[in-house]
């Protein structure tokens, strides 16, 4: 099994060691290799100060930084595991890319960011440019509402959102070669009930049976690989339903496909993968259309 590189971007303030350490089951899967970055934005260190760019400043983080990586090398070396890192001045989007071509990443982590929704339309988002640039899968971490427990195993029990699109395919493949990681996974699809063409109730119990044929299809390839898949339904909102389903089966996170292309009309209102990210109290797991 080849050893794959997990590239661990954290700013420290909501991203820390005990959220790598939820996904040490990955190393199951051949994730052996953790590759530290920590992103030292330029007007941060000017902010910081009130004043201009500050070298003294940055030489401060870059020595606390680095601090803190050696400690966590130490226990991921104890562990068999290989480790390197990077604490570079620059934009984020741009130094994780960088990062990902240099050490040819497989998984990218970042701690979850909430920006507004003005923000987001005129500084854009940085999950979509690194996965836009990248094209390699972005999990969004995110602690439990009190901000103080990482999930025991994030792979454990993942919720598998599908749209039965080209993007749903390829977090499909993704997911699949996770296991023996994952242990358990619910396949899940949300019909938007504009789509029902018979609003009835024989219908609805029509489409449901289209729709539960071919997450049937999904379950028995994942079940053949040795996890423990099972297929579920939902009418309503994607988003208010996916997060419906994660909580409803005790996931512990969401997984989902998306598009590297984004359109203006998603740049406006967002897609559901996308808002998963943005607003799920769920770490997700984007998986792009085209990987690397």
């Amino acid at each position: 099994m080849n050893t794959k590189k997990i590239l661990f971007v954290t700013k420290f303030e909501k991203l820390w060691f005990d959220a790598l350490e939820s996904m040490m089951d990955l190393r199951k899967a051949g994730y052996n290799h953790v590759v530290f970055l920590n992103v030292i934005q330029r007007e941060k260190v000017a902010l910081h100060r009130g004043t201009g760019y500050q070298k003294d400043e940055e030489i401060r983080l870059r020595e606390v930084a680095n601090i803190r990586f050696i400690n966590w090398a130490e226990t991921l070396f104890e562990r068999g595991l290989e480790v390197g890192a990077y604490i570079v001045v620059g934009s984020l989007a741009k130094e994780v890319t960088t990062a990902v071509e240099k050490e040819g990443i497989d998984l990218i982590v970042v701690g979850h960011e909430k920006k507004g929704r003005i923000e987001q339309l005129y500084a854009g988002s940085d999950i979509l440019e690194i996965i836009q640039r990248s094209r390699t899968p972005v999990l969004v971490y995110k602690y439990k509402p009190d901000q103080t427990i990482a999930a025991e195993n994030l792979f454990e029990r993942p919720i598998l959102a599908t749209r039965f699109l080209e993007s749903s395919k390829k977090s499909f493949e993704y997911i699949k070669d996770l296991h023996p990681a994952i242990q358990r996974i619910h396949v899940v699809h949300v019909v938007d009930p504009k789509s029902l063409k018979e609003p009835s109730g024989m219908g609805v119990q029509k489409t449901r049976k289209q729709i539960r044929k071919k997450l049937d299809d999904i379950c028995d390839i994942l079940i053949e690989k040795g996890i423990d898949a099972t297929p579920a339904v939902y009418i309503g909102n994607k988003l208010q339903e996916i997060e419906n389903a994660a909580k409803e089966y005790n996931a512990t996170m969401i997984v989902a496909g998306i598009s590297a292309k984004v359109s203006i009309r998603e740049r406006l209102i967002g897609s559901t993968p996308k808002a998963l990210a943005d607003n799920s109290a769920f770490p997700t797991l984007l998986i792009p259309l085209t990987q690397p």
